[in-house]
């Protein structure tokens, strides 16, 4: 039996049937996985709010919750929004099938299950979800702030910055980020219509902070792609790299200098480890020509006409 991988990847298996779990379990075990188990949609809800698997195996069919509203619940956390679900049937008709693809899964495999394919779904699915998700984390270590949500206004993918962003901004229920209004008006408009559609005017959203929401672009048939930008920064930190050659990661540490935040402070709200946060602050103190943070400050107030 090929292993999916030699790190141990968790997967959570979703299913009511005890024949169908200790199966798989022993199976996921052997090749190498953490198995997780929840015999009910509403027990895996409450099992990856402590714990957020690699990859999620899901019965289509349970009592309660069926395994395509527990997926559609799991798809708008954007926090798991990132998780390939692969389904798990005895049906075989087409809507059914489609029903799975609709509410988010990537794929399904038919009961009784074939392990060999199971697990090579497995690998393809995890491999992908990685490279996706160190592109995202690529752009969010360059300072981007996006999110991509689909034409129903789930939010599909946030970088960790604008997670962070949006959870002091937008409303959340049970856990998961709302888009407003307005926006998920024009999601519906714009996917029901051919060629291209006038993009939506940014918008400030009250809350904590205040932030635009602009559109950028189809990134999928059903994904649509916005980028963040929170007013009371983005025009200082565009200042701070005007006046002082910097880049855009180099003038948020900057910004945050001025504010009196330590370096683990600063790692905490930008996402970054304290030892890179001092890496970035010797670049700033070579190209403002200071020698420590208090003067850093300075200038950068100055710079803005705060001091």
């Amino acid at each position: 039996m090929t292993e999916i991988s030699r790190a141990r990847d968790i997967v959570l298996v979703v299913d009511d049937s005890p024949e169908t779990l200790s199966f798989l379990t022993d199976a996921l075990e052997h090749s190498g996985a953490t198995v997780l188990v929840a015999t009910e949609g509403a027990r895996a809800l409450a099992l990856v709010e402590r714990i957020t698997p690699d990859i999620i195996l899901m019965d289509a069919m349970m009592p309660g919750m069926d395994g395509f509203e527990t997926c559609r619940r799991l798809k708008a956390n954007a926090a798991l929004s990132h998780v390939p679900i692969i389904f798990m049937t005895g049906l075989s008709e087409t809507e059914h099938i489609l029903e799975g693809l609709e509410a988010g899964g990537v794929d399904y495999v038919t009961k009784p299950i074939v392990l060999d394919v199971l697990l090579a779904r497995i690998r393809v699915h995890l491999a992908n979800a990685r490279t996706a998700q160190s592109a995202r984390l690529a752009l969010d270590t360059a300072g981007r702030f996006l999110l991509a949500a689909n034409r129903d206004g789930e939010i599909r993918w946030c970088t960790p910055q604008a997670v962070k962003l949006l959870e002091a901004a937008l409303p959340t229920r049970g856990g998961t980020i709302h888009l407003p209004e307005n926006i998920k008006v024009w999601l519906k408009v714009a996917s029901g219509q051919r060629g291209n559609v006038a993009p939506p005017t940014p918008i400030v959203v009250e809350g904590g902070r205040q932030l635009q929401l602009s559109f950028l672009g189809n990134t999928g048939e059903d994904e649509f792609l916005f980028r963040l930008t929170s007013d009371d920064d983005s025009g200082q930190e565009a200042a701070l790299r005007r006046q002082f050659a910097v880049t855009q990661r180099e003038a948020e540490v900057l910004l945050w200098i001025a504010r009196g935040k330590s370096n683990r402070d600063i790692g905490e709200i930008l996402g970054l480890s304290p030892r890179t946060v001092n890496k970035h602050l010797e670049t700033v103190y070579q190209k403002l020509g200071v020698e420590n943070r208090a003067s850093a400050a300075v200038v950068a107030l100055t710079a803005l006409g705060e001091a």
